[in-house]
């Protein structure tokens, strides 16, 4: 996915500059790595506040149009208020079109109405995982990965290394890691089992208690000791 914006240079800075900006409109950045220096940017708010909202901007190649120059860049980090809509700060990172990245890319997961576990045994679908690091060159990064359930079961659950990748792209894992991304939990199993542990108690109590006397029934006494 093709994703450009516009940005400018910004050469004021400090607390009381980056708050005039977002009194206009703008919000402050910055784009660093690569060979050049790290470059101070302010972009408008409101076209990036629409970027933001979609999915697939904090996960694909972007291209910063910094008057004129363009760049591929990636989203690395953003800066939210913790109250209002508004978008505080943000950091790009520069990328060259010949060297591999590391990026976070979201996982949709598809097909869950008709794994065996849904359909046949009644379960639910469990996302333990939503995204993973991957690394691959620039032009191979996918927006997303897609995962497919279809023969997963109630009896399994799907890893990491058990994923479908698009071409060029590996997952980054640290050795001897291959974490679950998707299970499904049986939801019938969980209420029998504990329905049988409720009962348990409950029956030991009735037969351990003593049916009290009814009326002109009479009742044992203890028997007293006999005095030597």
């Amino acid at each position: 996915m093709q994703i450009e914006f516009n940005a400018k240079k910004r050469d004021a800075q400090g607390t009381g500059a980056s708050r005039r900006l977002r009194h206009a409109g703008r919000v402050p950045g910055i784009v660093y790595g690569g060979d050049a220096k790290p470059q101070a940017i302010e972009l408008d708010h409101n076209e990036l506040f629409q970027h933001l909202r979609k999915e697939a901007f904090y996960s694909s190649v972007l291209t910063i149009n910094l008057e004129g120059a363009k760049q591929m860049c990636l989203l690395r980090d953003v800066q939210r208020h913790a109250y209002r809509a508004l978008i505080l700060h943000v950091d790009f990172q520069r990328i060259d079109a010949a060297h591999k990245i590391h990026q976070k890319v979201p996982l949709h997961f598809v097909n869950a109405d008709v794994a065996p576990g849904v359909k046949e045994q009644g379960g639910m679908v469990q996302h333990v995982t939503t995204e993973l690091d991957v690394r691959c060159l620039p032009k191979d990064l996918p927006s997303f990965i897609e995962v497919d359930l279809k023969d997963l079961t109630g009896t399994r659950s799907m890893h990491a290394s058990e994923i479908t990748l698009p071409a060029g792209v590996e997952i980054v894992l640290h050795r001897g890691e291959d974490p679950v991304v998707a299970t499904i939990v049986i939801l019938g199993a969980g209420a029998a089992e504990e329905e049988v542990v409720e009962a348990t108690p409950v029956e030991t109590q009735i037969t351990t208690e003593k049916k009290p006397a009814e009326k002109g029934e009479k009742t044992e006494k203890p028997e007293k000791p006999e005095k030597k």
